[in-house]
C-alpha cells in the first residue's frame, strides 16, 4: 500500500499519492477540501487514471503526518506543509 507492488499501481501507492499532494497544492496551506479537489485535477490533467478515493486520499495524508511532512492547523484547519532541513 505504502510503494507500490503487485497489487498496487505505482500511481497508487500512497507515497505517490502524497507525492501528488504536496505536486498539486504547492505546498501551500490549503483546507482538506482544497487539497481533495486540488489533486483530483493534477491527476486529471496529469493523465493517472488509477481511481483514488477520498479514503485514500485520508491515508496518504497520514503517511505524509507520520513523515512529518504535514501538519493540520487546529486555529483556521489548513494543512501546513513542511520544509525538511535534509530535504537539499
Amino acid at each position: 500500500m505504502i510503494v507500490p507492488t503487485k497489487g498496487v499501481a505505482p500511481q497508487r501507492a500512497l507515497l505517490a499519492v502524497g507525492a501528488q499532494i504536496i505536486l498539486a497544492t504547492g505546498a501551500q496551506p490549503v483546507t482538506i477540501d482544497q487539497a481533495w479537489r486540488r489533486l483530483l485535477a493534477w491527476r486529471e490533467d496529469n493523465r493517472h487514471t488509477a481511481p483514488v478515493p477520498f479514503w485514500w486520499f485520508a491515508l496518504a495524508l497520514d503517511v505524509l503526518y507520520a513523515m512529518d511532512l504535514v501538519d493540520l492547523d487546529p486555529r483556521n484547519e489548513l494543512l501546513m506543509f513542511r520544509a525538511r532541513a535534509d530535504a537539499a
